[in-house]
């Protein structure tokens, strides 16, 4: 996974806050050929919602009998699932409280 759109936001987050405090911001360039955070993002979010979308067509098949799917597979797919969005719902836990510790600095 690249992670240089989050180091980029990171990066922007503490120059931001260096500046509210008054003290001189680290001039840091940005990455060349890093990934935009939102971008990174969505695809991650893509991905979850593929993962989501996969385990409900095979919970599906297996609720209507097909026998061609194994039970262990569909449980252990919906558990992935779940483990991802969960994932993610913690990811944006922390972006909004990322925001809301920027929106309440002083300035």
């Amino acid at each position: 996974m690249d992670t240089t759109g989050i180091e980029q936001m990171l990066s922007t987050l503490r120059s931001t806050a260096a500046q509210a405090a008054g003290k001189p911001a680290e001039t840091a360039a940005p990455a060349a050929g890093g990934a935009d955070f939102a971008q990174v993002l969505k695809n991650s979010l893509d991905k979850v919602n593929e993962a989501q979308m996969q385990a409900q067509g095979m919970a599906e098949k297996i609720a209507a009998g097909d026998t061609t799917q194994n039970l262990h597979e569909v449980m252990i797919a919906l558990q992935t699932a779940s483990v991802s969005f969960q994932e993610m719902v913690q990811v944006r836990n922390k972006l909004v409280t990322a925001y809301q510790d920027i929106m309440n600095i002083q300035v």
